[in-house]
C-alpha cells in the first residue's frame, strides 16, 4: 500500500504588494553591494560615458578627489536595484519617476554600497483599480555610513487583491 504525500509547499520571492507597504517604515537593503573598478568600467563604457573621471586614472589623480570616481548613474542604478527584491520583485505596474537625485559624496572603486529605502507616501490609483501609487526615498551609504546617493521614487504597484494573494497569506507562499 502506497500512501501519497502532499505536494510540497511552493514559496516564490516576490516583493511587496501595494497594501503590504506603509509610510514611515524603513526597509535595510542587504547585502550591500561593493562596487570594483571593473563595474565601473564597464558600466562607464557601455553607458558611452567617456567623462574622464571614471575612466583616467593619471587625469584623475590630478583631480580633487585624487582619484576615479564611480559614475553617478551606477551607483543610482544599484541603489534602485538593491531595493527590488525586498520590495518591488514582481509587485511593480510600473516606474513612474525619480526626483530629487543628489550625491552628496563620491563612491570609489572598492567601496561597498548600502541602500535604505523609506516609504513616504502612497495612495491608492484613482484611474487604476487593484493598484496604488508609492513615493519611497532611497539612500545610499558607503561602508562608513557617509550618505553617497538620495533619490525619491514614485511607481505603480499592484495591490495583493488585484493578482490575486489574499493580504497576509504569506509572502508568496502556495500550498
Amino acid at each position: 500500500m502506497t500512501s501519497e504525500s502532499p505536494a510540497p509547499r511552493s514559496v516564490v520571492q516576490r516583493g511587496l504588494y501595494y497594501d503590504e507597504l506603509h509610510t514611515g517604515v524603513v526597509y535595510a537593503h542587504r547585502p550591500g553591494r561593493t562596487l570594483t573598478e571593473a563595474d565601473n568600467v564597464l558600466f562607464t563604457t557601455m553607458t558611452m560615458n567617456t567623462q574622464a573621471l571614471h575612466l583616467d586614472a593619471a587625469w584623475s589623480a590630478e583631480q580633487p578627489f585624487g582619484q576615479r570616481l564611480v559614475n553617478s548613474m551606477l551607483t543610482l542604478a544599484t541603489v534602485v536595484g538593491q531595493s527590488v527584491a525586498q520590495l518591488t520583485q514582481g509587485t511593480i505596474v510600473a516606474q513612474l519617476g525619480l526626483t530629487d537625485v543628489s550625491f552628496p559624496k563620491p563612491l570609489f572603486h572598492g567601496d561597498t554600497l548600502y541602500t535604505e529605502t523609506e516609504i513616504t507616501e502612497k495612495r491608492p490609483s484613482k484611474s487604476r483599480p487593484g493598484q496604488g501609487l508609492v513615493t519611497m526615498k532611497h539612500t545610499g551609504r558607503n561602508q562608513h555610513g557617509e550618505v553617497v546617493a538620495l533619490a525619491t521614487r514614485t511607481v505603480l504597484m499592484w495591490s495583493s487583491a488585484a493578482r490575486g494573494e489574499g493580504h497576509g497569506e504569506g509572502h508568496g507562499v502556495h500550498d
